[in-house]
């Protein structure tokens, strides 16, 4: 059974810095790009940041220069490092793996991050 397993996230100040680690289990074949994504209450998911099979790296412009997304290809993980993190980065974090094959698309179960001022 293919699962995403998300750790990690918190409640931080403003400024602080967080990481979180999503854990591929079960056999993903295909896989093409991870990622992360998440969701503020009241408001759609949105794109945060992406690597590629090829390490390529893409990154929501909100982020750009305080995330960072890697991946252990050997530890089927993938992480997110999180720094300056500001008051709007509040939102629940989902990790995503896209594959060429169905059902194209897996997800984390979701972790909270909260960021006051």
């Amino acid at each position: 059974q293919e699962e995403l397993v998300q750790s990690g996230g918190s409640s931080v100040q403003a400024g602080g810095s967080l990481r979180l680690t999503c854990a591929v289990s079960g056999n993903i074949v295909g896989i093409h790009s991870m990622g992360w994504y998440r969701q503020a209450p009241g408001k759609e998911r949105e794109f945060v940041a992406q690597i590629t099979k090829g390490d390529v790296t893409n990154y929501a412009d909100s982020v750009v220069g305080r995330f960072t997304v890697s991946r252990d290809s050997a530890k089927n993980t993938l992480t997110l490092q999180m720094s300056s993190l500001k008051v709007e980065d509040t939102a629940v974090y989902y990790c995503n793996v896209q594959s060429w094959y169905r059902p194209l698309v897996y997800w984390g179960q979701g972790t909270q991050v909260t960021v006051s001022s």
